[in-house]
């Protein structure tokens, strides 16, 4: 079972990564629907994601969470922070066979929240592959705007792909109880 609860809502909890989750999250980014969306190709073993924990433990600004449904992971988000600008940009996926639960939705937004409420971060951004629409929906159902694209960046599938970049400011985040900003 994933580590304690972080943050959670009424669908999700954000879990910390434990040793005993680390088949799931290797089974997962193997997961060709999964890796295709993550920039990155590279099969991983069991010894990769030990050595990855132990990186991500050691890191006092970025945030790495399971994402949860009845404490059974689903999926994962993170937050890379730069302070210095008060920017912090997501990374998230959720395995094929939970897509379409509104897990990525709730985790994206809960983080969001902590990154604006208690990170005190001005703007949140994120990536998304242009053959990717599940994940560019997710962040407009949060409020995120399409800022632009960056044509032929990534090669996925023998092709060059573009991504499209979302941004989304504090003063424009809806949190859902009548205030918006800070």
């Amino acid at each position: 079972m994933p580590g304690p609860a972080f943050l959670r809502d009424e669908t999700v909890e954000l879990r910390t990564v434990e040793e005993e989750d680390l088949e799931f999250v290797r089974d997962a980014v193997n997961d060709p629907e999964v890796w295709r969306t993550l920039g990155s190709a590279t099969p991983k073993n069991l010894q990769t994601e030990e050595a990855w924990l132990e990186r991500i433990s050691e890191d006092d600004e970025d945030i790495r969470l399971l994402v949860c449904d009845g404490g059974d992971p689903v999926g994962f988000v993170g937050l890379h922070v730069t302070e210095t600008w008060g920017l912090g940009e997501f990374g998230y996926w959720v395995v094929p066979e939970h897509w379409g639960n509104g897990y990525c939705t709730a985790a994206v937004r809960l983080m969001a929240e902590y990154a604006f409420d208690q990170r005190r971060l001005h703007k949140v951004a994120a990536d998304v592959y242009d053959h990717n629409p599940g994940s560019a929906r997710v962040l407009e159902k949060v409020g995120f705007e399409r800022e632009g694209v960056r044509h032929g960046e990534a090669y996925v599938d023998g092709e060059y792909r573009d991504l499209l970049r979302y941004g989304l400011l504090d003063s424009e985040f809806d949190r859902g109880d009548g205030r918006d900003g800070p």
